[in-house]
């Protein structure tokens, strides 16, 4: 789009205008459809505020971030896609969901974990436990309005780091996850491919994914049921407790890349989570292991 600039009229600069009164960057009064000095200024502070360069004039860039500040919280539908779904209304979503107890990191990006943070609250509601944000849960959000507004958040899990916020990470190491069961393998499939979505250069792929064999020097992460043995001789990470699991995870992995061939196993906690059918329970231990990853990587 050609940039939106002082001296400019008509109704594109009226929407702008609008979105920056919504953004509560500019009065209402001054929504004229004029391109004038007030509007330059205002154009200005919300670049500043969202780390864009304050050129006064509006791209591109500047013009996604304004359409993302100007929603609110039941203006759409809000669901788990690629790319995510990003905005000042999943962030406000965010905020009512960490001050009603359910942890989550207030990015105003709707990942995995804002999916099962949402998932958990509509259970807890006695909702369909979809993670659709739709009519229904807002709803009933608005309806617990004064259990959450102005409230402070949960603090999610230090052992969180959320990967979407860690998409370097996964393309600096070169890891094949895999597995020799129907879970083992669903888990490395589909951790393989949140990394991909978060990051399309990650270098952490499922065995399934890969159309060579991988070379030595690539660790190899078996994951494993609780009756199964890992490979011998490799180091051993037990899933039982998700918050430790990326200290267990940063010792695994320093002790495996001494060797020549690097080798980890991982060992789930149960076939069943919480209970949760496969699928559910093949994305949470996926979304839990690619999280520690990220952290105990970083820590690399």
């Amino acid at each position: 789009m050609d940039p939106i600039k002082l001296g400019d009229t008509g109704a594109a600069v009226e929407d702008v205008q609008q979105r920056l009164v919504a953004a509560d960057f500019l009065d209402a009064s001054a929504v004229d459809g004029v391109f004038g000095e007030q509007t330059v200024a205002a154009v200005c502070s919300f670049c500043q505020r969202v780390g864009l360069p304050a050129t006064g004039e509006v791209d591109e860039k500047t013009w996604s971030h304004l359409v993302d500040a100007s929603y609110s919280m039941g203006d759409r539908t809000l669901y788990l896609r690629m790319p995510y779904f990003h905005g000042a209304d999943v962030r406000q979503l965010q905020h009512a969901l960490g001050a009603l107890g359910f942890p989550v990191i207030a990015d105003g990006i709707f990942g995995v974990h804002t999916e099962d943070a949402l998932r958990k609250f509509q259970l807890n509601m006695a909702l369909y436990s979809d993670g659709i944000a739709g009519a229904q849960t807002f709803r009933a959000l608005r309806n617990l309005r004064h259990s959450w507004e102005g409230k402070p958040m949960t603090p999610p899990s230090q052992a969180h780091m959320s990967f979407a916020r860690a998409a370097d990470v996964l393309e600096q190491h070169a890891l094949c996850v895999y597995g020799t069961k129907e879970l083992s393998r669903n888990v490395a499939s589909r951790l393989s491919n949140l990394s991909l979505a978060t990051n399309p250069n990650s270098r952490i792929v499922s065995a399934d994914s890969l159309l060579v064999r991988p070379d030595e020097a690539m660790a190899m992460i078996h994951i494993v049921l609780p009756d199964e043995d890992g490979m011998q001789g490799a180091p051993v990470v037990l899933m039982d407790n998700e918050d430790a699991l990326a200290v267990r995870l940063s010792g695994g992995l320093a002790a495996a890349m001494k060797a020549k061939n690097p080798r980890l196993t991982v060992k789930l906690p149960a076939a069943s989570w919480e209970g949760a059918g496969d699928a559910r329970t093949a994305q949470h231990y996926a979304v839990a292991l690619l999280d520690a990853l990220c952290v105990a990587l970083s820590k690399m």
